[in-house]
């Protein structure tokens, strides 16, 4: 249905626009946080090519757009456009970098008394 509706909005809503991205998060039934979801609406010609992308892999829309995405992705950070992924590494390395340190210089603790026994009862 998910797709029926992509391919639905991709054809009412193409617009000049490149792509409009709106995150959404969603929580499943048990009320654990489902991963990010987001709503991209694409120019009409470019959900066409999706949508036969898609039915040549015996994929769903949603799926394909999701393994287009992280191609991509890989191969920007691969080496794509160094001009703005070279900041966004840099910034990620000098964060890592910081927690490092900063872990490093904590003391560690000693524990008191000594150690429990951990009982783990089978059920019946």
């Amino acid at each position: 249905m998910l797709d029926t509706t992509l391919a639905h909005l991709c054809t009412l809503l193409s617009s000049s626009a490149s792509f409009w991205v709106v995150a959404t998060r969603q929580n499943s039934s048990s009320g654990k946080p489902k991963s990010p979801r987001i709503q991209v609406v694409l120019p009409e010609d470019l959900c066409l090519r999706l949508t036969a992308l898609a039915e040549d892999e015996s994929r769903t829309v949603s799926n394909m757009a999701k393994v287009l995405i992280q191609q991509g992705v890989q191969r920007y950070e691969q080496g794509g456009d160094r001009q703005v992924a070279a900041p966004v590494a840099a910034a990620n390395q000098s964060s890592t970098e910081q927690l490092r340190s900063a872990l490093e210089s904590k003391q560690t603790g000693r524990l008191r008394g000594a150690p429990r026994r951990v009982r783990l009862h089978r059920p019946t």
